[in-house]
């Protein structure tokens, strides 16, 4: 009994982590962050203040915002050594945002999300703000994760499809129905599209970019206006994000490079 409290425990810790980490540019409230991980706000509240104790998390008193902490950053310093990718991704984000002049992302599937890890605008002065670094959507929402959750294998998708309610939050355009047709769709192309279905008028389009074994571990998006995703350019964004995920790939897959392990 002991040990599966310890785990609860540890599951609640790593919730309000991971929350706060989505929120972290401009800090999270208590309140908001027990919202964002549907645990009672006094419990989040003690949560917080052990982790604060050990540095994993500081807060402004001012404010009253939480922060992630300074400890959490030398922790992340020594694991980038073996789980780091952003240093080969950032070249590929750099090309698709100078050739396309929309804003461009490199995101990693960690569990049942996609977590964004870079970001870099092109020179439309016109940006989309839904993806940012540090943000993190569940698998079939934003492109990133619908293009991920696409490549995956169909008892895979099954599993994840059966046992998740993304109309919730998400709206009825997540059901598993229309989820499984842009899956169609997705596979199809080669590419995912985002027809502004997280917030109106903001689209992206994403490619996988897969690991030794075949899975799609990260994606790469551009996103933009809706007037700058006509049927008419999706092709041309479309075979960019497919070049360099396969490029991206390729280095990743690399005796040299540095994959990231596990999920």
């Amino acid at each position: 009994m002991r040990e599966v409290s310890n785990a609860h425990l540890v599951g609640r810790v790593g919730g309000v982590l991971r929350a706060l980490s989505a929120r972290n540019d401009s800090g999270a409230l208590t309140a908001e962050l027990a919202r964002d991980t549907d645990l009672p706000r006094p419990t989040v509240h003690r949560l917080l203040t052990s982790l604060a104790e050990e540095g994993f998390v500081d807060r402004d008193q001012s404010t009253g915002r939480w922060f992630l902490g300074p400890e959490l950053y030398l922790l992340g310093q020594t694991a980038g050594s073996r789980y780091d990718v952003t240093h080969h991704a950032r070249a590929s984000v750099h090309r698709l945002a100078e050739a396309t002049g929309e804003s461009a992302f490199f995101s990693a599937l960690r569990g049942e999300e996609t977590v964004c890890l870079i970001r870099e605008d092109g020179d439309f002065p016109i940006r989309s703000f839904v993806l940012y670094q540090g943000a993190r959507f569940p698998l079939g929402v934003v492109s990133a994760g619908l293009v991920t959750l696409a490549f995956l294998d169909d008892a895979e998708i099954d599993s994840y499809l059966d046992r998740t309610d993304l109309t919730r939050r998400w709206g009825q355009a997540h059901s598993p129905d229309d989820i499984r047709a842009r899956i169609e769709r997705t596979r199809r192309d080669g590419y995912a599209v985002n027809p502004g279905l997280v917030v109106e008028g903001s689209w992206g389009m994403a490619a996988a970019v897969f690991d030794p074994t075949g899975r799609p571990s990260w994606a790469l998006t551009l996103t933009g206006i809706e007037t700058r995703f006509t049927p008419e350019r999706q092709p041309e964004l479309g075979a960019l994000l497919l070049h360099e995920a396969h490029v991206l790939s390729q280095h990743l897959n690399t005796p040299n490079a540095k994959p990231a392990q596990g999920r």
